[in-house]
């Protein structure tokens, strides 16, 4: 009885944690290239979203950015002994993104950006796993248009209104099981400032708030073969605030180093607590109706990014990141291993002409191996310990960018 009520247990705690524990930075050429170190000093289309402030600062003309990153993720594996051990399957995932800023209206200049900053699939086809994450897809996308007011030559603030739609799918077969789907519309803000202290040294802050995702949908609930609920079925998540502190170096206007300081809070996600429209779920309340501890922590994360400018067109980009992750060993599951991560990235813009640009980015999200002792984590059969290891993403970003 213990180990179904736990399997149980661990599906519901996994069915939205995406929502809360899962982001995607990088949305542009530019961002993939820099590893996200991507906030003082930006450059083209994508100012809208990573920096709105700094809009009131580029030349008086439109800028317009479309694109699609290539997400691949390998497969998670999980080694135990007989017959705990197994592997996820791998994802391909397209994420799209097109940004536009528009000419300088006096000192106001506006711009919009339509990202994904945030989504994932995890697939476990054999037992257990199964039982706990047969299927976790969310999906998430942002409009986000935003204003920039200059208030000095070397100083200026912008913000923006964030509209989050989102859906998920979440299945778990075993001998208790679950099949649900629910979407949200929801709001928030992003705020951004910009001082240059001298021509050559820019100071840059922005901050994206926490936005509470109220998923709604149906969901059916299952005691072997028997269907034991089908009906309305809500979970609250939050997609967590952000920080990010930056300052970027340039020498002669063709080498620029940035460094970002981000602060993600996701002590935001404290628990899970399913609803089922107010209805009696019967034998299956211990199971999918008990608030779900998670207890994420804050994070830090720490980005650096070089941009070089060369002769022949080409401007060249590097960066590189230590990320942080929230989720303490306690409460790891099947749905997102996940582990802290270094991330190595490079790209390239090519200027065809004054107008046209297009480029491409690569990066490599390298994930820790996690070595879980006996005893520590609260599901069920990570409670035997083990380990985690592979997993990670590898991100491919193609782009083109057109100013007039």
């Amino acid at each position: 009885m213990k180990w179904v009520k736990g399997l149980a247990l661990s599906a519901a705690a996994g069915s939205l944690v995406w929502a809360g524990g899962y982001k995607i930075p990088e949305q542009s050429i530019n961002s993939t290239a820099l590893g996200a170190a991507y906030v003082a000093h930006t450059m083209g289309a994508d100012t809208a979203y990573y920096n709105p402030a700094n809009m009131a600062f580029m030349e008086d003309k439109r800028y317009v950015e479309g694109g699609v990153t290539l997400a691949h993720l390998p497969s998670n594996e999980y080694t135990l002994i007989d017959p705990y051990s197994g592997e996820s399957k791998v994802e391909d995932l397209p994420i799209p993104y097109l940004h536009y800023v528009s000419r300088p209206m006096g000192d106001f200049r506006w711009g919009v950006s339509l990202t994904v900053p945030g989504g994932l699939t995890k697939r476990w086809e054999a037992q257990p796993q199964k039982s706990f994450a047969e299927e976790f897809t969310l999906k998430v996308i942002e409009l986000n248009p935003s204003l920039a007011y200059k208030i000095a030559e070397n100083f200026s603030i912008g913000g923006g209104v964030r509209m989050i739609y989102s859906e998920g799918v979440v299945k778990s077969t075993g001998q208790v099981s679950r099949d649900m789907e629910g979407d949200t519309v929801e709001f928030g803000y992003n705020l951004a400032v910009t001082y240059q202290p001298t021509s050559d040294i820019t100071l840059a802050a922005t901050y994206r708030s926490n936005i509470d995702l109220e998923e709604e949908g149906n969901a059916k609930l299952y005691s072997g073969e028997t269907l034991a609920y089908n009906g309305d079925a809500s979970v609250t998540v939050p997609l967590p605030a952000a920080l990010n502190l930056a300052i970027a170096k340039s020498w002669q206007e063709r080498f620029t180093l940035e460094f970002v300081y981000e602060r993600t809070f996701w002590s935001e996600y404290e628990a899970l607590d399913f609803e089922y429209g107010g209805a009696d779920i019967g034998g299956l309340a211990p199971y999918f109706d008990t608030p779900i501890p998670k207890r994420w922590k804050d994070t830090d994360t720490f980005r650096i990014g070089a941009t070089v400018k060369m002769d022949n067109k080409i401007t060249a980009m590097f960066g590189f990141a230590i990320d942080e992750t929230p989720a303490p060993l306690e409460t790891l599951g099947f749905e997102l291993p996940d582990s802290d991560a270094r991330i190595f990235s490079m790209g390239f813009r090519y200027q065809q002409n004054e107008q046209l640009s297009w480029g491409a980015a690569f990066l490599y999200d390298s994930k820790e191996p996690i070595s879980m002792p006996a005893g520590i984590n609260e599901n069920p059969v990570l409670a035997n310990g083990g380990s985690f290891h592979e997993g990670g993403a590898f991100l491919t970003t193609v782009g083109i960018a057109y100013e007039y």
